[in-house]
């Protein structure tokens, strides 16, 4: 049996009904005041992403602090974290949060073994 998914006790196909206007009234204060702002670039977008839908193109942004609304839930975004553009495939727990919380902009940090030098003991080593 499948788990359905809800968003402050409504289901993603009653929420993907709602205007963006609408949909804020169910979002925390501060994504709130942010839909509401930015509610013209959000609408934008989604008219975007349907004409790269339907070009068959990759949907690529550098806007990371656009929120997730549920008309975006199905959706691969292309995200851009300073560097490349990262694929986050657009799932229904993702509703109310932003596209840059899923394109990380630093990677962990992987030390490998020191170099000839790195240390006082192999400073005194030969170079082979």
């Amino acid at each position: 049996m499948v788990k359905e998914i809800l968003y402050r006790g409504k289901t993603i196909e009653e929420l993907k009904k709602l205007d963006v206007r609408e949909f804020s009234k169910f979002l925390p204060s501060r994504r709130r005041r942010s839909v509401l702002r930015q509610f013209d670039k959000i609408e934008k977008f989604l008219q975007k992403c349907r004409r790269k839908i339907d070009m068959k193109k990759k949907i690529k942004t550098h806007s990371r602090n656009i929120i997730i609304v549920p008309q975006m839930v199905g959706l691969t975004i292309h995200v851009h974290n300073g560097k490349e553009f990262v694929p986050c495939l657009i799932v229904d727990e993702m509703v109310g949060h932003y596209l840059g919380e899923f394109a990380y902009t630093r990677k962990k940090v992987e030390h490998s073994a020191p170099g000839i030098g790195a240390t006082r003991s192999s400073a005194a080593l030969s170079v082979k």
